[in-house]
């Protein structure tokens, strides 16, 4: 994964961000009903939404199709998850966290789902929030995705992804240090 060291986001770069995230929205209705755009679209223009803009941008550019799935009314952000159809290509066939990636002896991956997010600035989707994000459709029906795995079972070794399958959520456990290219992973972010 290429990461650019500054995250700003040039003019015309930010004006197609942001047309792509409009026009997704506006045919989404479904993910967001009480929501309107304008509001959204206020909060990405102030001056101090640069580096959010930019994650939005790595979530994109990584084939995750973020999109807003709710508004916290309590902090006033706007929440978006990775509303791809499956699991992101640009964040596949990738451990868990840079323990895992460090354990494996050899036919190492490139990177680590954590390292990756912390980089984008977004955050794994939790075992809640996957759930949340499939209420509002179907995902991961091919693919599977890495979600944040909880200290207890992670210092076993382990870590958990889920997909969808037969109708339902599932929930898994797999070792942190596997990958598969059909495993990646979804992310939130709030602005």
């Amino acid at each position: 994964m290429t990461i650019e060291n500054n995250k700003e986001l040039s003019p015309e770069h930010r004006e197609g961000l942001l047309k792509a995230l409009k026009d997704r929205f506006e045919k989404n209705m479904n993910r967001h009903n009480d929501i309107e755009w304008a509001k959204v679209q206020a909060k990405l223009d102030i001056e101090d939404a640069g580096e959010k803009l930019w994650s939005l941008n790595e979530m994109e550019r990584t084939g995750g199709e973020p999109d807003v799935v709710g508004h916290d009314k309590k902090t006033g952000e706007y929440i978006f998850y990775d509303c791809s159809a499956e699991s992101p290509k640009g964040r596949r066939s990738a451990c868990y966290d840079r323990e895992a990636l460090e354990s494996r002896k050899e036919y190492k991956p490139e990177n680590n789902a954590i390292d990756m997010a912390t980089v984008m600035g977004i955050e794994l989707l939790t075992e809640e929030q996957y759930r949340e994000l499939q209420k509002l459709g179907n995902f991961d029906l091919k693919t599977s995705s890495w979600v944040k795995t909880p200290a207890e079972i992670r210092k076993h070794g382990g870590a958990l992804f889920c997909d969808r399958r037969y109708d339902h959520v599932f929930v898994y456990h797999n070792g942190a240090e596997s990958y598969y290219a059909a495993r990646g992973f979804r992310g939130s972010l709030r602005v």
